[in-house]
């Protein structure tokens, strides 16, 4: 049985938007460790920066990370340490803010280097590192 035209050519536009698509997005990474615990954060980019929720780290930190722009260009990254310890809790403690060019290591933490994050509650560390990478969307 011969396949029909309007399937051929249904396939045929399939397989051009496939071809089309990006293969590869940027991706960041982020190791945070706090106490014993190690956790990997990950972030795309995303047009609005407030639609994105911080981590939870141990219940005494949170740590967000925000890739603004788009999969294939990023125009910014920032990332924000907060303190859940103190009155008023969540307490930002620390920000940075990334603009291109941005460092070309993917091994973390090739973006940021170690960052280490302390509460005023006790001292507590929070200590963490990002890169960025190729990921398939």
């Amino acid at each position: 049985m011969k396949p029909s035209l309007p399937l051929i050519h249904g396939l045929a536009m399939l397989t051009a938007l496939a071809l089309a698509a990006p293969s590869s997005a940027t991706v960041l990474r982020c190791q945070v460790r706090y106490a014993s615990e190690t956790i990997l954060v990950e972030a795309r980019a995303v047009s609005d920066p407030y639609t994105v929720a911080a981590k939870d780290i141990g219940g005494r930190f949170r740590f967000k990370a925000v890739m603004v722009g788009t999969p294939q260009k990023v125009d910014h990254i920032a990332l924000y340490a907060y303190d859940m310890e103190l009155p008023g809790a969540p307490l930002l403690i620390h920000e940075v803010v990334h603009q291109p060019p941005f460092a070309d290591q993917a091994a973390l933490p090739g973006l940021t280097g170690w960052n280490h994050v302390y509460s005023a509650q006790l001292g507590r560390e929070m200590v963490y590192g990002c890169a960025l990478d190729q990921a398939a969307p």
